[in-house]
Formats: structure tokens, C-alpha cells, sequence
């Protein structure tokens, strides 16, 4: 089934791969997504549909009063086809719409303020924010650990290399800006959890990198550097 497919959200380099595209105002092709979920479901003589997003990393999208900071300005702007309402935000408004739970695989920040009024509003749920299937799980659960030992982490370097196309559309920098901010948030919320520890409200200095090397294609590389504190 074609897709929806708005370039400034995504790195430019992926435009030879978008062959299966919709077309029409964000509104038509939110209708269009309706229409292949209420039609699946019916194909497929299912009970439920459960929507996961695996695409492309998208850059993040403004937040701003008038635009997406409630269901009915969001509604509004996909009505009125603005700029700044991204094809994942798209997806989980036509999801919600169709009562069917919406789950996040990738950084960027769909659930905007209207996504999730309109969710609470309508009663399905929706979660995610990324996978965190690799390098940043392996993260959560040991700066977890060592704020839990009391042991103070002051310095967390991470990088990643790798040659698919994930590894393409990372490259470009406001996708890649999504993913670092995926990766700071773990870290965040682990330090912001410990008050003794971190007392004074600093962070661990956090540098993340993420570098494509077509070589390697699906064989992800990653490496870290931490640099704790006994307290």
C-alpha cells in the first residue's frame, strides 16, 4: 500500500527510495489511512489492529500554540494542510481514529500535545518512543545500575557506526538530532530519578555519534566510554 512521503521531514537522500507514495492534502491521505485500516481489519476478518511504526527516523516538529498544542488545533491543521504536521503524526491521528492502539518505534516526537488529547479523548492508547533495541538499552540498564550502586556517572561517550539505511537517514543532521535527543533522554530520566546523587540538578556530560559507513550494511558497531564518581 503507498505511504505518505514528505521530504523536509526525512534526510534528502532518501528520496529515490520513495516509489510508493500517496498523494493529496495531509487531510486526504490521513483519510486514505482510515480507509486501509478499516479495510485490513475487514480482509483480515480481525478483531483488533494494533499500528507500529517502523519508518524512517523524522526530524522533530514544531510545537506551537494555533498548530498541535490541542486535538482540535491539530485536526484543524491537518484540515488545513500546514507544513509542520509530520506523515508519523499523520499515521497516529488515523490510528486513533479507528480506535486502534498506536505504538512509536523511532525518536522523533509524534505524540505532540494534540496527539495525546485526542488519544485520551477517544480512549485507545498510544506509547513508544523508539526502540531502544541496542546501544541505548544496553545504556538504560547500566547507568540504572550504577546510579542504583550510588555510583555517580559524570561522563558518558557513545558511538555508533553503521551501513543500512537507517544508518543513511541518520546521517543527515535533524534527523540525527532526533535519535541524540532519544539517547540524552534515557540518561535524563535515570540521573533526574537519583536527588542525592545529583543534588544539584547536573547531568553527566553526554556526547553521542553516529556515523554511516555503507560497508558494514546491517552489522551495527557501537562503543562507550563511561567515567563514574564514588560519591
Amino acid at each position: 500500500r503507498p505511504s505518505i512521503y514528505c521530504p523536509d521531514f526525512i534526510a534528502a537522500n532518501q528520496g529515490e527510495r520513495a516509489d510508493n507514495v500517496m498523494t493529496g492534502t495531509k487531510q486526504e491521505m490521513m483519510q486514505k489511512i482510515r480507509a486501509d485500516i478499516r479495510d485490513f481489519k475487514e480482509k483480515k476478518n480481525l478483531d483488533k489492529v494494533i499500528i507500529l511504526w517502523t519508518a524512517n527516523t523524522e526530524r522533530f516538529c514544531d510545537i506551537t500554540e494555533g498548530l498541535n498544542m490541542t486535538a482540535e488545533e491539530l485536526l484543524n491543521s491537518i484540515q488545513n494542510n500546514e507544513d509542520e504536521v509530520s506523515p508519523s503524526t499523520i499515521f497516529a491521528v488515523a490510528s486513533i481514529l479507528e480506535g486502534c492502539t498506536y505504538i512509536n518505534g523511532s525518536p522523533q516526537n509524534t505524540f505532540v500535545p494534540g496527539v495525546q488529547e485526542l488519544a485520551e479523548m477517544e480512549g485507545v492508547y498510544i506509547a513508544g518512543d523508539d526502540f531502544k533495541s541496542g546501544q541505548t538499552k544496553y545504556k538504560s540498564v547500566l547507568v540504572d545500575f550504577l546510579v542504583g550502586a550510588g555510583i555517580k556517572p559524570v561522563s558518558i561517550v557513545s558511538y555508533n557506526h553503521l551501513g543500512n539505511n537507517d544508518g543513511k537517514n541518520l546521517s543527515s543532521p535533524k534527523q540525527f538530532r532526533s535519535k541524540e535527543i532519544s539517547k540524552s533522554n534515557v540518561v535524563d530520566d535515570m540521573v533526574g530519578s537519583n536527588k542525592i546523587l545529583y543534588a544539584d540538578g547536573k547531568k553527566p556530560d553526554h556526547t553521542v555519534v553516529i556515523k554511516y559507513v555503507p560497508y558494514v550494511a546491517d552489522s551495527k558497531r557501537a562503543m562507550d566510554e563511561y567515567i563514574s564518581e564514588i560519591s
